[in-house]
């Protein structure tokens, strides 16, 4: 029975800086990660931003809450947690499944979403239903020695070692349960929009202007052929890894203050 109590997260929340404050961002982890992958990103932008990374159910600090384990449910418990807060418009920034969380909150919670950022999305994939079903059994039947091996097939030749020795111990201690809820959830399920068909049905309901950082110049040009917002802009770093936003922490948090102030000068 639901007491009508709002979500709870695990979260950094730097409040907003003494100098008076820009943008909220809000800032949400992927697949098998937590919040702490922000915190280079977040120490370049805290003295002109209020912060918000939580640690999403299942990750970090958050406990799991068994059947909410989607982007979409997600999405509206952030939502909720928000509207608890008296937090938002907020921009929300995404890695890879956090991209699905963020693109959900956009479209189903317009109100709470000014603009989004989505690095490395986890949306528009082009992987076979066949090829996506055979991973899910692996992970699955191997459960965290699989979840483990995604870091290193994850992680690009500039990646920092530590980034992937971070994410490897992650996910081999993450719930095997809840990794495989999620990436169902973001694949495989009736309502995925992990794939790329999926995806180009959903994201025209985002209205938002919306920033997108691919490693793939074919992603990119993909997502620019989507109808959205006349801001929304693609661009591509195929230099980097899957762990973009900790590889390149600096350059990051650039584009992110560039986008808000972009986004803040239109209105």
């Amino acid at each position: 029975m639901s007491t009508g109590r709002p979500p709870t997260f695990a979260a950094l929340d730097t409040g907003a800086p003494a100098g008076g404050a820009g943008a909220t961002l809000l800032l949400v982890h992927g697949w098998g990660g937590d919040r702490h992958e922000w915190d280079a990103v977040a120490a370049a932008l805290a003295d002109r931003h209020r912060l918000l990374a939580p640690d999403l159910p299942g990750h970090g600090a958050t406990r799991a809450r068994p059947g909410r384990h989607t982007p979409r449910l997600v999405a509206a418990d952030l939502a909720a947690w928000l509207d608890a807060g008296s937090v938002g418009p907020v921009v929300a920034v995404g890695h890879s499944m956090g991209g699905q969380v963020v693109a959900a909150l956009a479209v189903d919670h317009p109100e709470l979403t000014r603009a989004t950022v989505t690095v490395a999305t986890g949306f528009g994939g082009t992987a076979t239903l066949d090829q996506l079903r055979s991973e899910q059994a692996a992970l699955e039947r191997e459960g965290a020695a699989w979840a483990a091996r995604f870091a290193d097939r994850a992680s690009g030749p500039a990646t920092p070692p530590e980034v992937t020795e971070r994410h490897r111990r992650l996910l081999a201690a993450a719930d095997p349960a809840v990794l495989a809820a999620y990436r169902e959830a973001m694949y495989l399920a009736p309502d995925a929009f992990g794939r790329r068909p999926a995806a180009e049905a959903f994201l025209r309901g985002r209205r938002c202007p919306a920033l997108a950082l691919h490693t793939s110049a074919e992603a990119a040009a993909w997502e620019a052929a989507l109808p959205g917002h006349p801001l929304s802009t693609q661009l591509t770093w195929p230099d980097c890894g899957h762990y973009v936003h900790e590889e390149r922490p600096a350059e990051v948090a650039a584009l992110i203050e560039g986008w808000c102030r972009r986004v803040a000068a239109v209105g």
